[in-house]
Parts: C-alpha cells; sequence; structure tokens
C-alpha cells in the first residue's frame, strides 16, 4: 500500500495518504487549506488570507487562528515533520504562505498540465491527442472548487475561478470533439459544468450542440429550453447569441436521428416544448461517508428487504423507512446503502431532504417536494402544474414502469411523504424519520425499524478508523483500550465522527484529557461543538425538543432528574405531580420523538448525550425551587413506595415512619407478598443510585431511612455487595449531618451486610 499524498481542490476538498481518506480539520482550517490549493505555486500574504476568510470584519486573533491552522495542516500532510519545521508542501513566504505541490499531489496541478498540453495539441494539428489530454483533464473536476467552503465575497471568487479553468477546458474540449467527431466523449463533463452552473451560456451553448452532434436532438431541445426559461425567470433576460445559435444548429444539422429521436423531435416541435417526454436520468444522491465502517445488523436488513424487492410480485415500490433518536445515524446508513445499491435502479437516484425535524411550519411541503421531484426528472418550469393534484399526477405518470430510487430524508410524518412515492413495483424508497411513520406502513406496507445505537466493538472501529492518521501520537506506547471505551460509552457510542473530528483538530488534546471532560455531565455536550456548516448533537436534539407540546418538553426536562437506571410511569407521576393518565400520554410523545426508550421492564431512559441536553435546558428553564422540588418528590416517591414493600415482608423490627410525602407524589402500594418482592427486584439498582443521590444533595429525605427499606430484600436474596454499598452512603452522610442515631443504624446494618 503506497503513502503518497493526494488533494483534491476540484470538487469537495479531500485529502489522502495511500488508500486511507484524511480528515482536513474543521471548517475554516479546510477553508484555509482549498484557498492555498487553489493559488498553488503563488504566495499568499496574510492579509490576504485573513480577508479571504473573514472578509472585513476579522477576529483580533485571526493571525493567530491561521498561525495554528498552518501547523495543523503540516503535521497532516507530513506526520513525521519535525517540530517547527515548514516541510515540503506548506511554506513561508514574507509574511504569508505559499503551497507548493506537484501532479502527483494536486488535482489541480495536473489537471493544468493537461489542458495546456492539450492546447499545444491543438496549435500544432494534433486534435486527437488533444482531446484524449482534454479528457484526461476533465475526468478530475467532481463538482464545484472547495465544495462552498468560502464564506465571504472575495474567497468565493478565488475558490470559483478553479470553476472557470473547468468550464473553459469543457468547451474548449468540446470544439475539439466536434472537428473529430466524438462528441459522446465530452457529455458527461459538459452535463457535471452545466449542473455547477445552471446560468452559464458558454457551457449550455455547448452542451446544446454536443448533444445534437451525439444523436439526442430531444434531450438537446430539452436543454435549450431549460437554460432559456432560467435566464428568463432569474435574470430577465433573453439567451445570447451563442445560446441561440446553437438551437439553430440542432434544428437544421445534418446529424441522422434515429427513428425514436426522429418521432420525439418531430412531435416536440409540433406540439410545442411543454408536451416533450423528460430524458433526464437523475443521480441526486449526496456523497457517501468515506470512512464508513460497521452498522451490519442496518445494512443486512436493507439488503434483504431489496432480495425480497428482486424477487417480484409487488404491485407498489418497496418503502423502507428507518426511525431513531436525532443523531443516531440513520442519514448515513441509509445513504451509505443507497450508494452501495444505485446501479440497479437503471433510471436514476432521485434525493430530498424534507426537514421534518423543522415542524410542521418549517418543513418542506409535498407540493413543494413534488416540484422539486419534476425538475430533477427533466421537466421544464413551465410545464410544472399550479394544482397539488396535478402535480402528483405528473409524478406518477413520469414514475410508471421506472426502475428508480428516491431517498427522502428526515421526514416528518406519513402525509408529507406519500404522495412522493414512485409509480412503479420495481423502484425502492428509502426513508428517514425520527418517529416510526405507522401510517405509511398502514397504509403502503412500508417497513420500518429502528436504528440503534452502535454496539461496543463497531463504535470502537468507528474511532479507529477517524483516527487512522493519529494513532502512533495517540497510543504511543500501545493501545489505550480501557481509555477508549470510556469515551465511547461516556458520549453514548455517539457522535464518534464529530468526536474524532474534535480530537484531530486539536491534536494536543490526549485521551485522558478528553475522558476527563466528557465525565462532567453538565458539560458533556461541550465536547461536540460542531461549528458552522456542522450539526452537532445539541442541534439535532432542539430540532425534536422544538417539536414537542408544554407539557412534553417540560417532563423531558424534569427526566434529567431520573437516574441513570431509568423511570417508570409511576415515579414520573410523582416527579412532575401530573395524574397517571396525563404522564403517560406525555412519556408516549417523547418516545415518538426519539427522546426517550421504554424497555421491557417499563423503565424509560434517554441516551446520555440526550440526558446531558435536557439538563441544560432543566437547568436554564426552571427555578431553583421547581428544580429541587422535583428532585425531592422523586426520592419521596421511592422512599415512601420502598416503605411500602417492606411493610408487607413484615420485617423482624419497628420499621422506620418517614414523613409524610410532598404533595403531588404518588407512592406505589403493593398488594400482596408477591407484589412487594417483586417491586424490590424491579427498582433494585434505582434504589441503590437513590440512597447514593440523597447521600450526596439531600433533597428532602433521610437517606438512611431509605437504606434501611431495602435491607430485608437484599439480605434474603444475597445481594451483600448492594447491601454494603447502600448501608456505606448513608452512613457517610449521617456522619456528615451527626446524626448519631442514623450512624447507629448504619452501623448495625453494616454489619449484618459484612
Amino acid at each position: 500500500m503506497t503513502s503518497r499524498l493526494r488533494l483534491q481542490v476540484m470538487g469537495p476538498l479531500r485529502v489522502w495518504r495511500g488508500d486511507i481518506e484524511l480528515d482536513s480539520g474543521p471548517r475554516q482550517q479546510r477553508c484555509l487549506l482549498a484557498l492555498l490549493l487553489v493559488r498553488v505555486g503563488r504566495p499568499v500574504s496574510m492579509s490576504d488570507l485573513i480577508t479571504l476568510i473573514w472578509g472585513t470584519d476579522p477576529p483580533a486573533s485571526a493571525a493567530n487562528v491561521i498561525h495554528k491552522y498552518v501547523g495543523a495542516l503540516r503535521r497532516l500532510l507530513e506526520p513525521d515533520l519535525p517540530p517547527r519545521s515548514s516541510g515540503s508542501y506548506l511554506t513561508r513566504h514574507s509574511n504569508g504562505y505559499r503551497f507548493t505541490a506537484g501532479p502527483e499531489t494536486l488535482d489541480l496541478v495536473t489537471f493544468r498540465q493537461l489542458v495546456s498540453a492539450a492546447r499545444v495539441n491543438t496549435t500544432e494539428g494534433r486534435p486527437a491527442e488533444a482531446l484524449d489530454r482534454y479528457i484526461d483533464a476533465l475526468r478530475l473536476c467532481h463538482g464545484s472548487a472547495g465544495d462552498a467552503l468560502a464564506d465571504c465575497t472575495s474567497a468565493t471568487a478565488t475558490v470559483a475561478s478553479v470553476d472557470g479553468e473547468f468550464f473553459a477546458g469543457a468547451v474548449a474540449a468540446a470544439g475539439v470533439a466536434a472537428q473529430l467527431r466524438r462528441p459522446a466523449e465530452v457529455l458527461a463533463a459538459l452535463r457535471l459544468a452545466a449542473e455547477m452552473d445552471r446560468l452559464n451560456e458558454p457551457v449550455h451553448a455547448s452542451l446544446v450542440t454536443t448533444l445534437a452532434a451525439a444523436g439526442y436532438q430531444a434531450e438537446a431541445l430539452m436543454a435549450y429550453w431549460a437554460i432559456r426559461d432560467r435566464l428568463s425567470e432569474e435574470l430577465g433576460i433573453d439567451p445570447g447569441r451563442e445560446l441561440r445559435e446553437a438551437q439553430q444548429r440542432v434544428l437544421t444539422q445534418a446529424v441522422t436521428p434515429s427513428d425514436a429521436e426522429r418521432d420525439q423531435v418531430g412531435t416536440a416541435l409540433r406540439a410545442g416544448p411543454s408536451r416533450l417526454v423528460p430524458m433526464v436520468r437523475p443521480a441526486q444522491l449526496p456523497p457517501d461517508q468515506p470512512l464508513f465502517v460497521g452498522r451490519k445488523a442496518e445494512l443486512d436488513i436493507l439488503g434483504d428487504l431489496v432480495v425480497e424487492m428482486r424477487s417480484g410480485g409487488r404491485t407498489s415500490p418497496m418503502v423502507v423507512a428507518m426511525d431513531g433518536m436525532g443523531g443516531v445515524g440513520k442519514s448515513t446508513i441509509i445513504m451509505h446503502f443507497a450508494h452501495m445499491v444505485a446501479d440497479e435502479f437503471t433510471d436514476g437516484q432521485l434525493y430530498l431532504d424534507l426537514q421534518g425535524h423543522e415542524g410542521e411550519e418549517g418543513s418542506v411541503l409535498a407540493g413543494e417536494a413534488l416540484r422539486s421531484l419534476l425538475y430533477a426528472l427533466g421537466v421544464r418550469a413551465a410545464d410544472i402544474p399550479d394544482t397539488f393534484d396535478a402535480l402528483a399526477g405528473t409524478y406518477r405518470s413520469l414514475t410508471a414502469g421506472m426502475r428508480i430510487l428516491v431517498v427522502l430524508d428526515n421526514v416528518r410524518d406519513s402525509s408529507q411523504v406519500r404522495p412522493l412515492l414512485p409509480n412503479s413495483a420495481d423502484s425502492l424508497v428509502l426513508i428517514t424519520s425520527r418517529r416510526p411513520l405507522v401510517g405509511l406502513a398502514a397504509s403502503d406496507s412500508a417497513r420500518l425499524f429502528r436504528a440503534n445505537l452502535p454496539d461496543l466493538p463497531e463504535a470502537r472501529e468507528l474511532l479507529r478508523t477517524r483516527l487512522a492518521e493519529m494513532y502512533s501520537r495517540i497510543f504511543p506506547a500501545g493501545e489505550d483500550v480501557e481509555t477508549l471505551d470510556e469515551i465511547i460509552e461516556l458520549c453514548g457510542r455517539l457522535p464518534l465522527a464529530l468526536l474524532a473530528a474534535r480530537l484531530s483538530a486539536r491534536p494536543q488534546l490526549s485521551l485522558g484529557s478528553v475522558a476527563v471532560e466528557l465525565r462532567d455531565g453538565v458539560r458533556r455536550l461541550e465536547a461536540f461543538q460542531g461549528g458552522r456548516g456542522v450539526s452537532d448533537p445539541r442541534t439535532a436534539f432542539s430540532w425534536s425538543y422544538r417539536q414537542l407540546t408544554p407539557g412534553a418538553a417540560r417532563l423531558f426536562r424534569l427526566l434529567s432528574v431520573a437516574f441513570a437506571a431509568g423511570i417508570t410511569v409511576e415515579a414520573c407521576v410523582s416527579m412532575s405531580g401530573l395524574d397517571l393518565q396525563q404522564t403517560r400520554a406525555l412519556l408516549e410523545e417523547l418516545a415518538e420523538a426519539a427522546l426517550v426508550t421504554e424497555d421491557d421492564n417499563g423503565y424509560f431512559t434517554s441516551h446520555v448525550l440526550v440526558k446531558a441536553y435536557a439538563e441544560e435546558l432543566f437547568l436554564a428553564t426552571e427555578s431553583p425551587a421547581e428544580r429541587r422540588a422535583a428532585a425531592s418528590r422523586l426520592l419521596q416517591h421511592y422512599l415512601h413506595s420502598s416503605s411500602n414493600a417492606e411493610l408487607m415482608l413484615e420485617p423482624p423490627r419497628t420499621p422506620i415512619v418517614p414523613a409524610p410525602p410532598l404533595p403531588g407524589v404518588v407512592p406505589e402500594r403493593p398488594a400482596s407478598y408477591e407484589e412487594a418482592l417483586g417491586w424490590l427486584a424491579r427498582h433494585r439498582e434505582v434504589l441503590k443510585e437513590a440512597v447514593k443521590v440523597a447521600a450526596e444533595v439531600g433533597h428532602g429525605i433521610v437517606p438512611w431511612h431509605l437504606a434501611m427499606t431495602t435491607q430485608q430484600y437484599l439480605e434474603w436474596y444475597g445481594f451483600f455487595r448492594d447491601w454494603e454499598d447502600i448501608m456505606r452512603y448513608a452512613l457517610r452522610a449521617a456522619r456528615e449531618r451527626g446524626d448519631v442515631i442514623g450512624e447507629a443504624h448504619m452501623l448495625r446494618c453494616l454489619a449484618g451486610a459484612r
């Protein structure tokens, strides 16, 4: 395996060492790298860099930030570089920097050399060689340069100059291809150029001419009408001379079309452009995650469903909807699988982000979604129907019998997505949603399943893959699996990609320091700051939180008080002060929003980062009095419920009678000996945590009172370690409070445990 460094700036900014793609850091650092790559071989002053990155309002620390980014980039590009060395690529020049690389390293250098050679070949009368050089150069472009990293006008113009070089090369190549009667060989590049700049008249004129020369007269006319409409609607102008001449060449050229082409063009010209059937094969899938690992269970489920679809016998498309909490990786899994099977769908791939997390007001309306899909299928703006029923009918007509893949991301509910299902049994629809789309399963036989957290080995492998280039620094004396696993569990196995990016951007961090930061539950989300353009966990959770009713939002905040083992509906009743019916309905709303999950024992729990977000809201929203009252009500619920269970067991000593509970506390009352044992068994872990919390903060109960209610059960069933731990928590609290009676009770209980 080679370890050669390769960089791509003609498209999304990407960096590889050998076969491994590297993470080039946070957005501003990537922007700096893109700007230096675009100006490869030329020095860029510090003042120019500051202006290009921050515009007219840079921070006071701008120069220091650039120096820091340059240091990080040097370590990324040359990990073995000695400290304070400038290295081979990024060197100081006066008060700025210059990036130097050859064609074997940077795609832009290769592109420019190939284009220059093609021009020389053309001048010397060797068009075939020129076209080969042009085609090799054009294949290097994968989209807009720098992937829209620039944020100010000057930076955008600087990066866009690379796109301009690609457009000029594509137009020049089209001219040579027409001379050689090899037009089809440049169509892919021209189509990409037309997608990148929807209003570039020379590019679109070349596309129209080349399509016709390649025998696609109908598509050439469609391309002309599309650019004509865009120029009129967006700029208020008519096509220029180049475009008008291109259209005339399509109508009068000598190239002989096929019978089908001749019939379609004739029909189109007689009936007008509104009767032309679209011929566009969409390919809208966003890029796949280059460092995707794991998720075998989910991919196996998706694969089995596609196998079932292939077996035939269906009368409607295969619809698969994956739900799950925000940030669990639904979109990444679905997109990765979509790329795995895309080639099977010969009529193309459609993609829409329906922004369902923004609620009914912020999400994409079904009518607007249909318009987007029709545009993607090549329907002209002038031919898009006005009414919703006509939009849906046109979409169904166009997709009838097609073999197409449709990916609908962030769906709000079944009503939003149902009109977007293609009218073909050979099509596949992949959906992601925060909530289970039960209605879609009932009406359209959608297959529903939930994306769960990755297991520990998968999570560990994800971090290892993301940090591949940093391993020798992080583990200089061998892998610290224990610390790595602790970090994974402290962040609930999500979002590890964002955590890995942060580690890569701050190479001075050690795994130990990250673990220390994550142990602070109140500040845990600070470890996942995503920066501009990146959805961090707090943002993802806020989308779900904003859709809650006020009652559910309050209960979500209060649930940050619940213990790690989870909380039952009955305990929620006491904690919230609501009745059982209200509480159950609100918990169901939270479960539908994927903010809580219910296990087989009736315990509701939240992901550790979701709970950290709830705690942030709890501290920011609720008054100190309400925060204390909620915690007190919960602890009193456990104290009085456990006391009631203990009384049913008839202990051989006089029970400790606790003080009356606060208003709103509704203790549970086991009705039999068996129910009491069952209640204590079900709540053993919670009671242990409750005693520990009460010993640390109090909150309205006497810790040793609760501890004593558990002794009989723990003794009978041999939970001696729990018995000892609980009594030690309560003993420490009694001593700290000077409670000698409680200390005596706890010493006696501890003696029994020992």
